[in-house]
């Protein structure tokens, strides 16, 4: 068994990026927590969505199946006022507490603010001398977010790790059925039929039925 740590922005970034494959770790026995840096709400919804999207977290996260969920509330879109070093001061902490051996976050290279500081900030909680029982980092994307960034040159996401989520492929998209208020109408992609396509189409390109794409940010024995 190993301990696994997914950091997220917001609620439903953990799923729409590595729903799949933290379904399989914990298949096959890993320990899986999960740590949203914002609520998600305050700059979208009416004031009360916080307990809806808390409540839709804490269900999905018992549909994969997460050892534990913690829900932060650094300010939703606006990570940007805050300094770099105070967001990764926020998750350190849990990064030393748990120690795991695998992470997974956002890719620096988003159209979404939050999501490139929440990476930086998980890149720099987890510098090699302060972590040296961690064996790896990846980032994944997420839909609706990532495939707009900038098109410039060395500016989109490209994955070199993909991981066969075949078998729990149901189990993401179960996952985010919880999350109500972030699924989208069909062609949107955050709508399940879209997440599914997605997933048919990364599989394709490792010649399985459903993948999720990762860049490898470090790794090592």
């Amino acid at each position: 068994m190993s301990v696994v740590l997914v950091v997220a922005a917001h609620p439903d970034d953990e799923i729409l990026g590595a729903g799949g494959t933290l379904a399989k770790h914990v298949a096959r026995g890993d320990e899986v927590h999960a740590l949203v840096m914002s609520e998600g709400a305050s700059s979208r919804y009416e004031q009360g969505a916080e307990q809806t999207l808390r409540d839709s977290a804490r269900r999905s996260a018992e549909k994969i199946g997460f050892a534990s969920i913690r829900l932060l509330d650094m300010p939703d879109q606006r990570l940007d006022a805050v300094p770099l070093i105070e967001v990764t001061q926020t998750l350190e902490p849990f990064v030393f507490d748990l120690q795991p051996e695998t992470v997974y976050t956002h890719t620096p290279v988003d159209v979404n603010t939050d999501h490139g500081i929440v990476s930086r900030a998980t890149w720099t909680a987890c510098r090699p001398y302060s972590t040296p029982w961690l064996k790896r980092i990846l980032a994944f994307e997420t839909p609706s977010s990532t495939e707009w960034a900038w098109p410039l040159p060395d500016s989109g996401f490209q994955p070199n790790w993909y991981v066969d989520v075949s078998e729990t492929l149901e189990r993401k998209l179960e996952a985010m059925d919880q999350y109500e208020t972030e699924l989208r109408d069909y062609p949107h992609p955050r709508s399940l039929r879209a997440l599914e396509e997605r997933a048919r189409f990364w599989g394709s390109h490792i010649g399985v039925e459903a993948a999720e794409p990762f860049v490898v940010l470090r790794a090592r024995d």
